[in-house]
């Protein structure tokens, strides 16, 4: 447990912030860091066909030790962290047999992982947690994923006598922007199926996710001299505030969980002659999504008749439900499902209300559900990681594999 400790502290001191304004993959040449470093780290592990493509795309092949062909899986996680918050100088820090009691990240700035606000943190108690120092993210998202696969493939090599097929592993640039999968080639990764090690707390099992859209409203306003503006000034921020306005006020995602949908603005901006307004649509039910796509058209072709036409919308889908591509080979989740229980840990089986490089993958001819990596409070200074957590999720890639072995044979 050591050893994963300090392999992922390792991982996580290293900034490898995406960039959603940049056009290269990756989008940030910091996150060429780590990906150099997991290439010459399966290099030295053994592993072959190790390859870093142009893109920063790792791949690399644990070979079956089997005497017979079984299905060839994969594990795959991302190594960049999100924009939305600071991933430079990460100070991971480890509070061994956590108490219970709030944890001072920093003094200084009187910055505080409350256990009254953050319930979850109860059940780690008694267990190794690594925390930030309150200045940025930890990136757990996803470099305990990361850890978690390197430290399993260490372990079949170090284990022989656990018989397993092929294994493919894959490490990608840009998920938090959703890039992740844009340019994995799928024929190249060679995988009857795999999984992303992305998910939270322990036990999380996911094949479901929200189908999901970007949406920007355009007003284009005329200015004209306040004093002399009575029937010639178009406010475009009016228009674009009128356009929020009409939007259900409940189905938004701090009023929704579960399956429901909502409408989120994320952002504004603008002056009288011009304002823009963007925002995502979210549902897991492939009819509705498609509503709420037409519900905002509608809204616009009512405005436009109302005001005139000042008004104009872009929408773009984003990714969809995997759960239309998983369902089909519904035993890759049955396979991790029973990893879990062999393990003695509780499959807690739910739709991601968000997206994943497995929905991508997943309409790309790789089915790929989503797995825990044992994170908590992602994307912000927060974000805490048990390090028992971290070993479960070892412990579920190896069971995998040894039971796509034993289910080949």
């Amino acid at each position: 447990m050591e050893s994963q400790i300090d392999r992922f502290i390792r991982y996580a001191s290293i900034d490898t912030q995406s960039d959603p304004n940049s056009d290269t993959t990756p989008s940030t040449e910091k996150q060429w860091v780590l990906a150099r470093m997991l290439f010459e780290e399966l290099s030295a592990m053994g592993l072959e066909e190790v390859s870093i493509d142009d893109h920063g795309y790792v791949m690399a092949t644990l070979p079956s030790n089997l005497a017979i062909k079984v299905p060839t899986i994969g594990f795959i996680s991302h190594y960049d962290t999100t924009p939305d918050f600071s991933g430079t100088n990460v100070k991971p820090r480890l509070i061994k047999n956590y108490d219970g009691k709030d944890i001072v990240l920093n003094k200084a700035k009187d910055i505080i992982l409350s256990s009254a606000y953050f319930e979850d943190l109860l059940q780690y108690q008694g267990q190794d947690i690594i925390v930030t120092d309150g200045t940025t993210l930890l990136g757990a998202d996803d470099k305990a994923g990361i850890t978690e696969i390197m430290s399993a493939l260490e372990y079949l090599l170090e284990h022989p006598e656990i018989k397993h097929g092929t294994i493919r592993v894959g490490f990608t640039p840009d998920e938090e922007i959703g890039r992740g999968a844009h340019k994995f080639d799928v024929e190249k990764f060679n995988c009857d199926w795999a999984y992303t090690m992305d998910g939270s707390q322990v036990g999380e099992l996911e094949y479901e996710n929200f189908n999901a859209a970007g949406a920007k409203i355009t007003a284009v306003g005329k200015s004209v001299h306040p004093g002399y503006a009575k029937g010639k000034m178009v406010n475009a921020i009016l228009l674009v505030s009128e356009f929020m306005n009409l939007l259900p006020t409940e189905e938004v995602p701090q009023n929704t969980e579960e399956r429901e949908g909502f409408y989120h603005i994320h952002h504004i901006k603008g002056e009288i002659e011009k304002a823009e307004l963007e925002l995502i649509i979210r549902d897991h039910d492939k009819n509705l999504f498609e509503k709420r796509k037409a519900f905002l058209g509608e809204l616009i072709e009512k405005l436009n008749t109302k005001h005139g036409d000042y008004l104009s919308i872009e929408i773009k889908d984003q990714y969809f439900n995997m759960s239309e591509m998983v369902k089909p080979v519904f035993h890759i989740v049955e396979i991790a499902k029973e990893a879990m229980e062999s393990l003695g840990i509780s499959p807690i089986i739910k739709p991601i209300r968000g997206g994943t490089d497995g929905s991508q993958l997943s309409f790309m001819g790789l089915p790929c559900p989503n797995i825990f990596a044992g994170g908590h409070n992602f994307h912000g200074k927060y974000e805490y990681l048990p390090v028992q957590s971290m070993e479960k999720a070892t412990r579920v890639i190896v069971k995998i594999c040894e039971l796509v072995g034993a289910k080949g044979a």
